[in-house]
């Protein structure tokens, strides 16, 4: 018995290579998607059996009798194909075969645009789970392969929802079939198209925006009555936060966006959601995510902890201010995730001891850290070190849980 694991294109026999078009001519069973299936011609093998589950295929295989048989899969057997998971089933059961590449809907899409594809970023949004609006914000043009929940019509409005709806795209649909169309527009313009199902989108790249460490230049954030956290203890503070790239976080109390922006900054693949009661300050959030292009921020208006209750569960927290609500939204983080790290600022003693006192109640471990800072001012021909309000930062986190 031998199995060919066969990339046969963009589906129609057109878009087959020959030597994939004649094993499947000579087989004694192809095994496929009901679409491959029956788009091969007649004078193909007209064994037929249409499956795509590995193994619902492999007992096919073993029970079927025949020696050649072919699995074809659509695009090519490397990118994100069936084929993936065929394979260690078939060399756990020692079966000889062969891998075959095909045409993928890259390649397709990249010649149907007359453009390389050799700089895109590339996603799968079948079967897989992606955050389209932070693979937009890795530095290059991003190339999704569509279906599932992820649709194009999905993804492009998550997308608008971040603030990209600007961004250049491109739908290609039915690629190497009679019917082939490739729609090109901004991600706004393109939710007015009927897209098909069978589709593949690709993005431009989102603005960078201004590169910086933590403790970005109060100057550089757009302004507001609302209170922005100051440089220095924005530095401390993601210094206790521990952020990874991929982070999920809450900014509690969110002000101006000002925590949010670097939390944003660190977490670059993950999502930080700005809770803010004030409509002024969801107005300056959203500028100052633009300012900064840190588009995975998505500011949520509301009072904690009734804001928090249909965000997802976070990996960070981070508490700048809790209008007295200091226990329910410590109960709300540890309801969702008993072992997301909390991190509290206070300037009053009565909100040190409300911090403590719910940290405790919930398990955390709890430091406790005092900035003091002083920043120079000129006076005249002098220049004055004026103190700031001396700030404590609290980290909370749980002894039983390991990253």
């Amino acid at each position: 018995m031998h199995v060919d694991l066969i990339g046969t294109g963009g589906g129609s026999p057109g878009s087959m290579i020959l030597e994939s078009a004649e094993l499947l001519k000579n087989a004694d069973l192809i095994i496929g998607a009901k679409r491959l299936l029956e788009s091969l011609p007649q004078e193909y093998c007209s064994n037929r059996v249409a499956e795509i589950y590995a193994a619902k295929i492999m007992d096919i295989i073993e029970s079927c009798g025949c020696e050649n048989i072919c699995v074809a899969f659509s695009g090519d057997s490397g990118f994100y194909s069936g084929a993936t998971g065929m394979i260690p089933l078939l060399q756990e059961k020692g079966i000889d075969f062969t891998v075959h590449s095909g045409l993928s809907s890259i390649q397709l899409f990249a010649s149907a645009l007359k453009r390389p594809w050799q700089d895109w970023n590339l996603f799968s949004a079948h079967g897989t789970d992606i955050d389209p609006v932070s693979c937009v914000m890795q530095g290059k043009d991003a190339f999704f392969l569509t279906g599932g929940k992820l649709t194009c019509e999905v993804i492009l409005t998550m997308l608008r929802d971040a603030g990209l709806g600007q961004l250049k795209a491109a739908v290609g649909e039915n690629l190497s079939y009679p019917n082939q169309r490739v729609i090109e527009g901004t991600v706004e313009s393109l939710l007015d198209e009927k897209i098909d199902s069978l589709s593949v989108l690709l993005i431009e790249k989102a603005p960078a925006g201004p590169r910086s460490l933590p403790g970005v230049d109060d100057e550089l954030y757009i302004p507001g009555k609302v209170p922005i956290t100051k440089r220095d203890v924005r530095a401390v503070v993601l210094s206790h936060m521990k952020l990874d790239p991929d982070s999920t976080v809450w900014d509690v109390g969110a002000g101006t966006g000002g925590i949010s922006v670097e939390l944003a900054l660190a977490a670059c693949r993950g999502k930080v959601y700005a809770v803010e009661t004030n409509e002024e300050g969801i107005e300056l959030i959203k500028k100052n995510r633009e300012k900064f292009c840190r588009f995975n921020i998505v500011p949520v208006p509301g009072m904690a902890p009734e804001a928090l209750k249909d965000l997802p569960a976070p990996d960070r927290v981070f508490i700048g201010g809790s209008k007295k609500n200091m226990m329910a939204i410590v109960q709300t983080v540890h309801e969702k995730n008993p072992c997301a790290l909390v991190c509290i600022t206070a300037i009053a003693l009565e909100s040190l001891f409300e911090a403590m006192e719910a940290l405790d109640k919930f398990g955390y471990s709890v430091n406790v850290t005092q900035i003091s800072s002083a920043g120079a001012k000129v006076v005249g021909s002098y220049h004055m070190m004026m103190a700031e309000n001396p700030i404590y930062i609290l980290t909370g986190e749980k002894d039983t849980c390991t990253e």
